[in-house]
């Protein structure tokens, strides 16, 4: 398996976790909101979909910042 340039860290990022936080977050927000009946599966997956067209751009835009503010933050053991 090939690997991506270093260049692509932060969109290879933002696609992962705003995927992973997306499904995650709507399925538990769908689930709370509407139960679990013979439609939920439908709503997961359009509430995903809105929230992940939503989340990634905005974790393309905000990793850089949560990045530099935990180098901030957390001490280095160099």
């Amino acid at each position: 398996m090939s690997s991506l340039s270093s260049r692509f860290y932060t969109l290879v990022f933002a696609l992962f976790m705003s995927c992973m936080m997306s499904l995650l977050m709507s399925g538990v927000i769908t689930f709370i909101n509407t139960g679990l009946d013979a439609g939920f599966w439908m709503r997961w997956l359009r509430a995903f979909l809105v929230a992940w067209i939503v989340a990634f751009p905005l974790v393309s835009l905000i990793a850089p910042l949560a990045h530099w503010l935990t180098r901030k933050l957390v001490k280095s053991q160099l």
